[in-house]
């Protein structure tokens, strides 16, 4: 139950910062949960921007005190140009074949957009094939995913406008490379899965919003459809939908040879059921294979009635397993579980590629059919290594290598010698041995041993005096590994130390690692992060006045949460589009799914456990806390801005500090994914330049 009174009332507050924060307007708004009395004083700043006159005055003016103090910062334009140095590399992706031809991503250095080239050899001329860069002047339109057919013939294409989940699929005949005259519309968190002989593919959507809710509305009731190329939308084949689950979602992918459709059926990513559909048939019937939502189950590929599964069924650190669809009721384990944690696994040159994660650094290893173990592929070092895709009877494959200060680099690897080739790294205009990388393992609040990195320029003088950005995500069994960019290296050349924490509720260590993070477990999350600052000050890297902690998404609940429950540890904070109303998340876009991982506020029993580190809600008046630059964008449809909005003025009216408190709203950007690149420099130089301003200066 809500109460909501019109008498509402205004701050407009001089701070002894200097700053001048707008006027932000509390209403008298409670809700009931379970017995406890939940107030929301800015709930109005939920309204979408678009179509909320008093909501978009109000980022107009917080951007105005925000953009005014980041621009008299004198380093602020020395660290740009530096950035853009660093930037301004050839970046060329991994390459990857399919349908007799290979296809990259590259990108000349400053390209807003990466282009998707393709070449007939591997040694041949790339062209061109689609370049986003063309679609508009500001790069705000972005690829965002692709699929071909294996026949050769087509590539389905998403686009996003101004980085939304949403995406519009496009059908290109790559005989003529021109695209089809139809538009697939409402698509979300869905792949485009072609039938190999190119007949069609299917892919998943939602009813179109009401005008102007796109971009808040809840994502419920999503559909698998089925598209074939050169008809308009209004034709296409309906598969599946389940009105009685209107949370579940349905990620199609159909097997190699063409026989099964094996769909995905999630309600918050992981744990997931598995249905399949003969094609052979007309009727396309999807039948449960699993049917339950206790363990994660990956569809790697097939042979023939054997279907290939990575699973953490019985298998915390995750196995390979077969399931024959003539006798579905007996799985047979094909790689054991080991002491690594599998990651991802391909079906390619008539075996496996399994990659694994030890202590938060990649391994890949080489099996035969039957699960065993051929050989260890050699990586450069500790870092993250990706790539290993292709067909189950390719003789190569390619992959990629990174770590904090070694650039990109693609290899090449011939499936019948073994032997890997460089086939490039990018050329990064810095001196990688100019640096120092260590591991260290920490203790958290119940004794936990927790792995970080910690890197720095050679040189360093430990005298707890040094500029420390200390960053986590601790969620959703996400992995957080040792890889490269640019950014980092223009943080560290400065003389500043930069760490990661893989903290609990990650993917480092299997799902026992990540349940140890999530539900009544999330502030184990917390402490481990709480842990990792107070570790770097107890061995003098830096202090609290000199440490700053920044995540994005659910590292910027991390980050509200910490700073919420520690501002005395942190002398800059930085949340960025962060989950930060925990009482209210489920109601906007594909917020629901999140339950899974973090409780359902409507339930009594989860509420109690949520409210207790709620950053929207533990926020105390009169609290000094560290200097903040709250993060978003006003098209992120992943985590509404108004978790951003409401966490940021209801800051601004608690603090009591000398200590800036901001928040920095991008426009015509989204969640982060097809940010153009000049938005990306420019939102490196204001972070860099505001850490270095507000730390190392004693305040408060």
């Amino acid at each position: 139950m809500t109460s909501a009174f019109l008498l509402t009332f205004a701050l407009l507050t001089a701070e002894p910062s200097g700053l001048t924060y707008p006027e932000t307007t509390r209403q008298n708004v409670v809700d009931d949960y379970h017995g406890t009395q939940v107030e929301d004083p800015y709930r109005w700043l939920e309204d979408d921007v678009r179509t909320s006159e008093a909501v978009a005055d109000w980022v107009e003016e917080q951007n105005k005190v925000t953009f005014d103090y980041i621009d008299k910062l004198p380093q602020r334009d020395e660290i740009r140009s530096r950035v853009q140095e660093l930037w301004d590399y050839e970046k060329i992706s991994t390459p990857f074949k399919a349908g007799g031809r290979y296809y990259f991503l590259s990108n000349d250095g400053l390209q807003n957009q990466s282009v998707l080239k393709t070449m007939d050899t591997l040694d041949g001329e790339p062209r061109v094939l689609l370049d986003p860069n063309t679609w508009t002047e500001d790069g705000t339109k972005a690829l965002s995913g692709y699929s071909f057919s294996k026949d050769g013939r087509y590539m389905a294409y998403g686009v996003s406008t101004g980085g939304s989940d949403w995406k519009s699929w496009k059908v290109r005949d790559l005989k003529t490379g021109k695209d089809l005259p139809e538009t697939v519309e409402w698509s979300k968190f869905s792949s485009a899965a072609w039938r190999p002989d190119g007949s069609g593919f299917f892919y998943a959507r939602y009813d179109a919003p009401d005008e102007g809710e796109g971009l808040v509305d809840a994502n419920r009731n999503q559909q698998l459809w089925y598209h074939v190329p050169g008809t308009s939308q209004s034709e296409d084949r309906l598969v599946h939908r389940d009105p009685n689950n209107p949370v579940w979602g349905f990620s199609p992918s159909v097997t190699e040879d063409g026989r099964y459709l094996v769909v995905s059926i999630w309600q918050g990513g992981e744990p997931n059921r598995v249905s399949v559909a003969d094609l052979s048939s007309d009727n396309w019937e999807l039948k449960p294979l699993i049917d339950n939502f206790e363990s994660a189950w990956s569809i790697i590929g097939n042979n023939g009635s054997m279907l290939y599964f990575m699973t953490d069924n019985e298998a915390p650190r995750s196995r390979l397993v077969g399931i024959d669809l003539n006798e579905p009721e007996v799985i047979h384990e094909i790689i054991p579980e080991s002491k690594d944690t599998l990651r991802r696994i391909s079906h390619v040159g008539g075996g496996f590629i399994g990659q694994y994660l030890a202590d938060a650094s990649s391994k890949a290893v080489r099996f035969d059919l039957d699960g065993n173990r051929i050989e260890s592929i050699e990586l450069p070092g500790i870092g993250t290594a990706g790539g290993f895709g292709g067909q189950s009877d390719d003789t190569e494959t390619f992959y990629s290598f990174s770590s904090f200060t070694t650039p990109p680099t693609s290899y090449h690897l011939d499936l019948k010698t073994g032997r890997s080739t460089m086939l490039r790294q990018a050329e990064v205009a810095f001196d990688p041995n100019d640096y120092v990388v260590n591991q260290v393992w920490y203790q958290s609040a119940d004794e936990t041993m927790v792995p970080m990195f910690i890197c720095y320029k050679k040189g360093l003088e430990r005298n707890g005096n040094t500029p420390t950005l200390l960053y986590g995500y601790g969620g959703f069994n996400i992995a957080l590994t040792p890889y490269f960019t640019p950014s980092r290296i223009a943080w560290m050349e400065r003389g500043n130390i930069f760490a990661l924490a893989n903290l609990r509720g990650g993917g480092e260590y299997g799902e026992d690692w990540h349940q140890g993070g999530m539900l009544d477990n999330k502030q184990n999350v917390f402490d481990d992060f709480i842990a990792a600052g107070e570790w770097l000050i107890a061995n003098d890297y830096t202090s609290p006045r000199n440490l700053g902690i920044q995540g994005h998404s659910n590292g910027g609940l991390l980050v509200g949460a910490c700073m919420n429950q520690r501002p005395d540890l942190y002398g800059a904070c930085l949340p960025a589009v962060g989950v930060m109303d925990m009482v209210r998340f489920p109601k906007f876009t594909i917020g629901h799914a999140w339950t899974k991982e973090y409780g359902d506020p409507s339930n009594a029993d989860e509420f109690p456990a949520i409210w207790a580190y709620s950053p929207y809600h533990r926020l105390e008046e009169g609290t000094k806390y560290p200097a903040t630059m709250v993060m978003t964008a006003d098209t992120d449809d992943r985590v509404v801005p108004g978790h951003s909005f409401k966490y940021a003025a209801a800051l601004q009216h608690a603090h009591a500090g000398d200590t800036p408190v901001l928040i920095r709203i991008e426009q015509s950007a989204g969640h982060g994914a097809g940010k153009p690149t000049s938005m990306k420099i420019d939102e490196t130089a204001d972070i860099f330049a505001f850490l270095e301003e507000n730390l190392s200066t004693p305040k408060n």
